[in-house]
């Protein structure tokens, strides 16, 4: 009897991360890691059976915190890490948390959430390793993120990835791993061009290909994991890729099909790729003109990071009014 699709995903070599803030998802899948943004962990949060970890948000937030504004921010980061922790009990791995999109442009700023939220991590016992801290690929996040990998040892999740040159300077930083994000990619592409894409000519599977051939040709160990997935073609189109995070729905698709799904990637390929080797992550005026350049990637970081911070300050307005009742 032949496997069903998401069984030969995973025999491919590719490590498979559930993108959900929900635990029964999670649980049915079996991946080895998670992760979650605000805006899922948004989503989660307004089900009943998550209540509990608001509630234990809240009050951390009111015993640490003096002012209304200061009590908010620990729940919203006690909550993240509520979460965080419960998932830990269901994968083997690692989770993602997410560092508020509103510190975005602020490299200090981020790195001083991070250790907060490590801290937090440390507290409920959980182990900095079992982490990884979620920030986006601006310039200033690639730069928090080289430090804290570089100085603190903490392992970062480069999100909101459109472009070559953010993957290149990310891979420079020796960032722990990177998430393109495949779906939003095709989604600009087909409002601009109204076209209809395949799998193979998916404009989102095309940028990751060229990040992990780039990757793989010269030798960097960040981790290439495709995310933001709009169809299971792009997945099959990506078999082979170090990591896909991919949403309940799609792998629901997956393992109900048996259709084949073979390895389309290898690192041994990446060997005859036509790329030259290029740098960014210390040139900070060519990095932002070729992220300027590239339309695509300046639209959808804005639009990703104005859509995370509106979710964490929809989720800070929950919180504040639980801890002014």
């Amino acid at each position: 009897m032949s496997s069903n699709s998401l069984a030969q995903l995973k025999a491919t070599g590719t490590v498979v991360v559930t993108d959900t803030g929900e635990f029964e998802s999670i649980a049915k899948y079996t991946p080895q890691d998670a992760t979650t943004n605000p805006s899922l962990i948004l989503a989660a949060s307004k089900k009943a059976e998550y209540a509990k970890l608001i509630d234990v948000a809240v009050a951390y937030g009111k015993e640490k915190g003096s002012t209304t504004e200061e009590k908010v921010s620990i729940a919203l980061d006690r909550l993240l890490v509520e979460f965080g922790t419960e998932i830990l009990k269901i994968v083997p791995g690692r989770v993602s948390t997410e560092v508020d999109a509103r510190l975005s442009f602020d490299k200090e700023g981020t790195i001083k959430k991070a250790l907060q939220i490590i801290e937090l991590y440390k507290e409920q016992g959980i182990d900095k390793d079992r982490i990884l801290i979620k920030i986006a690929s601006t310039y200033e996040g690639i730069q928090a993120a080289r430090e804290l990998e570089s100085k603190y040892q903490i392992h970062t999740n480069l999100t909101l990835l459109f472009s070559f040159v953010q993957a290149v300077a990310c891979a420079e930083a020796n960032i722990t791993l990177i998430s393109p994000f495949v779906g939003r990619i095709l989604d600009w592409y087909k409002a601009k061009t109204g076209e209809t894409y395949t799998g193979e000519t998916d404009p989102g599977v095309i940028s990751v290909k060229r990040i992990f051939n780039y990757y793989k040709k010269f030798g960097y160990k960040t981790i290439v994991m495709g995310a933001s997935f709009r169809n299971t073609d792009e997945i099959r189109a990506l078999a082979g890729v170090d990591f896909l995070t991919i949403a309940p729905k799609l792998l629901e698709e997956l393992i109900n099909s048996d259709s084949a799904l073979p390895k389309v990637l290898d690192a041994k390929d990446a060997q005859n790729v036509d790329e030259e080797k290029v740098s960014y992550v210390d040139d900070e005026a060519t990095f932002r003109f070729l992220l300027n350049e590239d339309a695509m990637a300046t639209e959808k970081l804005s639009e990703g990071i104005r859509k995370f911070a509106e979710d964490a300050v929809t989720l800070s307005k929950v919180l504040e009014e639980k801890v002014l009742a």
